[in-house]
């Protein structure tokens, strides 16, 4: 494994980017918690989503996809790399640019809810995002019935922009979603890639 994949920390956490051993971790973490906690709140899952298997192909995919600077796919645990997965959170679809921005999805374990861990974490994902990933603006999306999103969004100082009608497939329907979105607190900082390069 590339000794280049970050792994940072926080007070309670360390947050390392999603990578191959980690299968059995990320499959327990969703067959605990998908079905009623995570699944109100995300696309339906295929039954494959829970097995190592699926992981193991997944997590490979996502080690390319943060060497390519597609995307960054971290989980949150409170020990060493063999510990339970407590979270994740992914910024995916990155775009550069002038565009420079990337989508923010999270999500936390029942049992870990309400200890202001995705804060804590998402300090840190955020700066990675701004400083080693480059991006200018941070976007994150939530269901408007979602308080707990919309007041760690609120918290980390994303701005509310808007509302996407019937937004994505979730939970049986096409929900609506509120649209909120971070951007660089230094922006002269960025450099953009000239065009043509």
């Amino acid at each position: 494994m590339p000794a280049i994949l970050p792994e940072l920390r926080t007070r309670r956490l360390t947050v390392r980017l999603a990578r191959p051993g980690m299968e059995a971790a990320m499959a327990s973490f969703l067959r605990d918690n998908f079905e009623g906690h995570l699944d109100r709140w995300s696309p339906p899952a295929a039954p494959s989503f829970f097995d190592e298997s699926f992981w193991r192909d997944r997590l490979g995919a996502a080690v390319e996809e943060f060497l390519a600077g597609r995307s960054a796919r971290f989980v949150l645990q409170e020990g060493s790399p063999s510990s339970p997965v407590v979270g994740t959170c992914n910024y995916t679809n990155i775009v550069r640019g002038p565009f420079l921005a990337c989508y923010l999805g999270y999500q936390v374990a029942r049992s870990h809810e309400g200890r202001g861990l995705m804060a804590e974490a998402l300090e840190a994902t955020n700066a990675y995002a701004f400083g080693s990933l480059g991006v200018h603006r941070i976007m994150a999306n939530y269901r408007p019935e979602n308080a707990r999103s919309a007041r760690l969004l609120e918290r980390l100082g994303f701005a509310r922009e808007g509302l996407a009608r019937d937004y994505l497939f979730i939970d049986g329907a096409w929900r609506d979603h509120v649209l909120t979105a971070l951007t660089h607190p230094r922006p002269g900082e960025i450099a953009v890639e000239p065009a043509g390069k």
